[in-house]
């Protein structure tokens, strides 16, 4: 089996070496990884700008190349010619922050994901419940990385359908205390962001505020993560709202287009 791996935080992250190493275990691996970090960058295409590649030496005996564009840029050149071997599955991460909720759309590591499933290649992204950003000490990938194995494992033996990737999130606890894993729905991510003016009278400003939180409900991934266990939520890329079509056939649209 061929793994692409890739990631949003940049090819010198902790969490993409961690994924890679578990990844090794089930066969060739490649990795293709922006060359810094692009964090909720959402789903990006780099068109008629020339991406640079060089090749990065991770660990002993692992290599990446790095690539100047995003993360769904590194699938997508990988996919389309880049890589003469066949890719069987794509992995992104190890995000070192749960991707949950509304952040899909947001999440580099996700959207990474999505590209693969546009070139046809099954795909999971994997993202962590980690530490808050004022952590000073030593993040600890273990867990995540065993988790990512486990469901990685089970994609390469089962297939996933078309059009479909695993979006998994792992707790921050050691291996011995998780509690399993649950198959989950998207829950509701709340945004506490705040829209900072940078200096009175000039038209700059950013966006701050406290971290989001998420409404803990059974059967969500905000609920499985919150009681131990890994979530794994599988994501259609048909974003169509099915159950509407109906109700919009209904309407009054006339014959005639303004």
């Amino acid at each position: 089996m061929h793994i692409l791996i890739t990631n949003d935080d940049g090819v010198h992250a902790p969490g993409l070496l961690a994924l890679a190493q578990a990844m090794q275990t089930l066969g060739k691996i490649t990795i293709v990884a922006p060359d810094h970090n692009w964090s909720m960058c959402g789903h990006v295409k780099t068109l008629f700008t020339p991406l640079n590649i060089q090749k990065v030496e991770l660990a002993e005996s692992i290599t990446a190349l790095s690539v100047t564009g995003a993360p769904s840029d590194c699938v997508a050149i990988s996919l389309m010619g880049m890589l003469t071997e066949k890719v069987d599955l794509v992995v992104s991460g190890i995000n070192p922050y749960a991707n949950l909720g509304h952040d899909l759309t947001y999440s580099g590591t996700v959207t990474a994901a999505m590209e693969s499933l546009i070139h046809g290649v099954p795909a999971v992204a994997v993202s962590m419940d980690g530490p808050d950003h004022n952590h000073q000490g030593h993040v600890d990938y273990s867990t995540a990385a065993a988790a990512a194995r486990e469901v990685a494992k089970r994609v390469l033996e089962n297939g996933l359908p078309a059009n479909t990737l695993l979006n998994v999130n792992v707790p921050y606890m050691p291996m011995s205390e998780l509690r399993g894993y649950r198959i989950t729905r998207q829950g509701k991510r709340i945004y506490l962001d705040q829209l900072i003016p940078e200096e009175a009278g000039l038209a700059e400003y950013q966006i701050g505020g406290d971290p989001p939180l998420g409404e803990i409900e059974d059967g969500t991934d905000f609920g499985a993560l919150a009681e131990g266990y890994v979530s794994i939520t599988p994501i259609h890329l048909d974003m169509t709202a099915h159950h509407l079509m109906e109700t919009l056939q209904e309407w009054e649209w006339g014959n005639q287009v303004a």
